[in-house]
């Protein structure tokens, strides 16, 4: 599928508040969740935590890509460094499998006109040329793998196992029986 994926910077501030719409993608998160405590992800849900993204993004951050089509955004893809996202480290079913420095892919969100298309894959895929191009060695994603047939959309912002698999992404922990952690090395690695 044809997509054209852009860094979320400052200029592009208004393309992401516009996919995410007023209720902030999933339920005020703003991607914010894996940043965030649960204590902090309580506290500071909806226009606290879309304050918090868009600080992150005109302060040079990026925090993810948007995926375009015919020039109108239809998806994001959430990146950076493990470091960033300190719920991945608390978490029983995402800490550390080892000391291997990645990147970690965490979130997606495909507006409902273009999901089923690609767009989540697609940006599965920038997101790691994204990764290799910012120095990343290895890059790690936390996806869901359901137990029988399809899950609905707002179960899947992780992705899905079976588009890491095609990726070219392996399991390499299962700490839950629908969440597996797969990494893919880069090249040069």
């Amino acid at each position: 599928m044809e997509l054209e994926t852009h860094p979320a910077t400052a200029e592009r501030w208004g393309d992401l508040a516009a996919l995410f719409g007023p209720s902030g993608a999933y339920a005020g998160c703003w991607c914010m969740w894996n940043r965030q405590t649960s204590r902090e992800y309580e506290a500071e849900r909806g226009e606290p935590n879309r304050i918090a993204l868009e600080r992150l993004v005109t302060a040079g951050e990026v925090p993810g890509l948007l995926g375009y089509r015919d020039d109108a955004v239809v998806g994001w893809v959430s990146l950076g460094p493990r470091e960033v996202f300190g719920r991945l480290a608390r978490s029983p079913v995402t800490k550390p499998v080892d000391d291997t420095p990645v990147w970690s892919i965490t979130c997606f969100v495909v507006d409902r006109r273009h999901r089923g298309a690609g767009v989540a894959a697609a940006l599965l895929d920038a997101a790691v040329a994204y990764a290799a191009g910012a120095g990343a060695t290895a890059v790690e994603g936390y996806p869901v793998e359901p137990r029988t047939g399809e899950i609905p959309p707002i179960h899947a912002w992780m992705g899905l196992a079976s588009m890491f698999r095609n990726a070219g992404f392996v399991e390499i922990a299962r700490r839950s029986e629908t969440r597996p952690v797969m990494r893919k090395v880069l090249a040069g690695a």
